[in-house]
């Protein structure tokens, strides 16, 4: 139907004849001219129809945005005064022969721009997806998983598939469940990631697999969350930490480079999960931002200001500074919003201080909590932070969670205020997690990752008697602030794995009621073995500059798990629900 591209149309075509397929961007009628802007995927090119041309000027009146129409006619430079630097196409025309209207639009009940609010935007996503953001969106989304397939097809993975109906695992999140018909009141779970798939494959020999896989979670939703979304996931076999990693980062800078034509600074950088929360307060920090955390207990041990005091003298708490650079000038309101900001992650309160002059010690600061402090505590904070004349101190005194959670956030929300965003690509590994969390309501442990990461130490007894400090063979690749990846070396031996089930307080028995498959798999020779999983979604969002990943996907949920589009998930029928032995408690 068409010979030609939109946004292919270039001066090169001038003179000739082309057959161009699209949708009316814009429609303008100026003194007779009819001028049309026709878009396809490629771009949009200036369409004229000319009055003289009665038969098409005809139809071209009849055009309204979204018009599906077929348009032929001759390409001819547009004169220099009207060329638009803006556009591919911005220096030729086509000058119109015949017009067809191929289906007509009724009126649109969205503006197609940035302005619609993103319910009606994903109520009609099949037009919203004809605006270039969505298309560029997504082209770049396929170069990134053509990328990704190139770079592992040419290190020899096994791209495999791997069941969605299968059973529920521990994984950190609700499961969404499938009744099953056939197996009356018995469920399939759809999989949270192909986590002991990808482990079975390597026990079986596979050696090196991967998969842009389909992962299920029923949680609370976000910017970077989906109810449903897309993993990379691979796995190799006779590997350890490094051997993983040298893949992982290699495939990484592989995509930036055929992407983005972006060479990624390395080797990355490695830093260990507790210098990155007492740095940052964070586990997964944005290195582009020059602001870390300071800790000051030694400097508040014996004031008088008992939030500052109890804090420092609890070994499972912290107290820590936040220097802005040049921020004394906030005022109070601002000062109050960063507290506001802080009380949403955790935060009782946010004290601060203005540094007039660091050299005339307390006198030189303005604080309200100044009178609490004496000469002795100014002097250790000011030189623990090194802070200037017309810097701004913002403190954070809690447990150690709380105050990590709350100055972390605390760091990027000042770090943008204050335009201190550095530009380009920082990428960091985060290595030596904990191996597990305590639980104080349940007095046992939670695995930080999952119950297959292994520990740092190979000797279950020994893993036991020293669980609170355990380190794991976790890792997390981080970039510009947002985890991208994160796999650990698993357990292969069933006496260390059993052992990790004990602290998770999983007995035997409940052990292989949930994953006895796995169990019986490591009793017959399995290889030692490690993997990685990536988030395509997130690492898509990052390439386009995007905050939330819907802008990625084609057909996302919003954030109550809802389909605007089709209005999922809907109510069934009680036929259907009958045929499945379901019945709905009554209520709402």
């Amino acid at each position: 139907m068409r010979t030609h591209l939109c946004g292919n149309v270039t001066e090169n075509l001038t003179g000739q004849s082309v057959v161009l397929c699209g949708w009316v961007a814009r429609s303008r009628d100026l003194g007779g001219l009819i001028f049309i802007g026709l878009r396809d995927h490629a771009g949009v090119l200036q369409v004229v129809v000319e009055p003289e041309n009665k038969p098409a000027f005809a139809e071209a009146e009849k055009l309204r945005n979204e018009f599906c129409v077929r348009v032929t006619g001759t390409v001819r430079l547009r004169p220099e005064s009207q060329w638009n630097p803006d556009m591919a196409t911005g220096r030729v025309e086509l000058l119109a022969e015949t017009v067809e209207i191929l289906n007509a639009s009724a009126p649109l009940p969205l503006l197609m721009s940035d302005d619609d609010g993103e319910e009606v935007r994903l109520k009609y996503r099949y037009l919203d997806l004809r605006r270039d953001r969505l298309q560029r969106n997504l082209r770049l989304r396929t170069r990134l998983t053509r990328a990704i397939r190139g770079y592992l097809d040419g290190h020899d993975f096994l791209d495999i598939e791997t069941p969605i109906l299968t059973r529920a695992t521990p994984e950190g999140a609700r499961d969404y469940l499938v009744p099953s018909r056939a197996q009356p009141r018995s469920f399939f779970a759809l999989p949270q990631s192909p986590q002991l798939f990808k482990q079975l494959l390597m026990m079986g020999g596979m050696d090196r697999y991967y998969q842009i896989a389909r992962c299920f979670r029923d949680e609370d939703l976000r910017a970077d969350r989906q109810p449903e979304f897309t993993q990379l996931d691979l796995e190799m076999a006779f590997v350890d930490e490094a051997d993983v990693q040298a893949i992982a980062e290699g495939m990484v800078r592989a995509a930036f480079r055929e992407v983005l034509d972006v060479e990624l600074p390395g080797p990355f950088p490695r830093m260990s999960w507790a210098e990155a929360m007492r740095r940052y307060g964070s586990d997964k920090p944005d290195l582009r931002i020059p602001l870390e955390l300071v800790t000051i207990c030694d400097a508040v041990r014996e004031v008088e200001f008992k939030v500052f005091s109890g804090p420092a003298n609890d070994p499972g708490s912290r107290v820590v500074a936040l220097k802005a650079p040049g921020a004394a000038g906030q005022s109070r309101k601002q000062i109050d919003d960063y507290a506001a900001y802080a009380g949403r992650y955790g935060a009782k309160g946010l004290a601060w201080m203005k540094v007039k002059d660091p050299a005339a010690g307390i006198e030189g600061v303005q604080s309200p909590i100044a009178k609490f402090l004496d000469g002795s505590a100014v002097a250790g904070i000011l030189e623990a932070t090194g802070a200037a004349a017309g810097d701004l101190l913002l403190f954070g005194a809690d447990k150690k969670p709380v105050v990590n959670a709350f100055m972390g956030a605390l760091r990027l929300k000042l770090g943008r205020d204050l335009a201190l965003v550095e530009p380009g690509w920082r990428p960091l590994w985060v290595v030596d997690f904990p191996m597990f969390e305590f639980d104080p309501d349940e007095a046992r442990y939670d695995a930080l990752h999952h119950p297959f990461t292994a520990p740092a130490v190979a000797d279950p007894e020994s893993l036991k008697a020293h669980a609170g400090e355990a380190v794991s063979r976790a890792y997390d690749m981080v970039l510009n602030g947002a985890e991208i990846g994160g796999g650990s070396v698993r357990i292969h031996d069933p006496v260390l794995q059993q052992a990790v089930f004990d602290l998770l307080g999983i007995d035997e028995a409940e052990a292989k009621q949930r994953f006895g498959f796995l169990l019986e798999a490591l009793r017959y020779g399995c290889p030692p073995h490690g993997g990685i999983a990536f988030g395509i979604d997130r690492i898509a969002a990052l390439m386009c500059g995007e905050d939330s990943i819907r802008e990625v996907i084609a057909f996302p949920k919003t954030t109550t798990a809802g389909c605007p589009l089709t209005g999922a998930p809907s109510v069934v029928d009680a036929a259907q629900l009958d045929e499945l032995h379901i019945q709905l408690k009554p209520g709402k």
